[in-house]
């Protein structure tokens, strides 16, 4: 089941996204809702981020080709950061390239967003708090980072954290195939069978750092490949059985 969260009119809204028809729901979707008799096609709507997460927990180094292309060591545990919930943007939006940054890059990525308050947990229990999977893309002043020594700044700026286009509730994570292209150009090609840390281990292993909300999102890293955007340029993450992310880059 495709879940998305769109505008129309004035209103937002929770939608099921069947082929070009959104079915409307009310209730809380992490919770309990209905689906109602309301539908629209979704030429008449305009797609938001899928979710509303109150942070995002990336990860770095979790793939070991992205390691290996950026000098860096294979981490033993995994390496968290957190993206600020003000990045968030969704399908079709502008990812705004910042005058302080000369190089900002993409990172396709598959994320996992969370269903209910999640506290420390075992990865045996994870998925039960797993509400679906959606895409990334972790935008990166990658001068910043590399000037600044940690990652906060480099990955925080407004518009660097595209989600969407929808939380798939049922795709399995474990060996999906995920694209990265820049202008029609294939960037990055990868299966999450090759993440260093699975899904089921992160969400453990966050629970058992920071409380996990419902809504919020962890990006679970990148594949080699990365490389830089202009303004004008598009860039879409697609991973198999969810969608395409596609977003434009654009001057401040």
């Amino acid at each position: 089941m495709k879940i998305v969260r769109y505008s129309i009119g004035r209103r937002i809204e929770y939608g099921i996204l069947e082929g070009d028809i959104i079915h409307g729901l009310t209730g809380n979707p992490y919770r309990r809702y209905l689906r109602t008799d309301f539908s629209h096609g979704l030429s008449e709507v305009k797609l938001l981020a899928p979710c509303t997460p109150s942070k995002i927990v990336a990860l770095g180094v979790n793939y070991r080709s992205h390691g290996e292309e950026m000098s860096h060591r294979i981490p033993t545990e995994p390496l968290i950061f957190i993206k600020p919930s003000t990045s968030v943007i969704g399908p079709e939006a502008n990812i705004i390239y910042p005058p302080s940054s000369e190089r900002v890059d993409y990172e396709g990525e598959l994320g996992v967003v969370i269903g209910k308050r999640t506290r420390p947990v075992s990865a045996q229990e994870a998925s039960e708090f797993i509400f679906g999977y959606t895409c990334v893309n972790d935008v990166t002043a990658r001068d910043i980072q590399a000037r600044d020594k940690q990652w906060t700044r480099a990955k925080g700026f407004d518009t660097f954290g595209p989600i969407g286009p929808c939380i798939e509730t049922e795709v399995d994570p474990r060996n999906l195939t995920l694209e990265t292209r820049l202008n029609g150009e294939r960037k990055q090609h990868t299966s999450t069978a090759d993440l260093v840390f699975p899904v089921d281990e992160l969400v453990s292993f966050i629970s058992h750092v920071m409380t996990l909300l419902p809504g919020d999102v962890i990006a679970t890293g990148t594949t080699s490949g990365v490389g830089p955007m202009q303004p004008d340029d598009t860039v879409e993450v697609e991973i198999e059985g969810i969608g395409i992310l596609r977003n434009y880059v654009t001057k401040q």
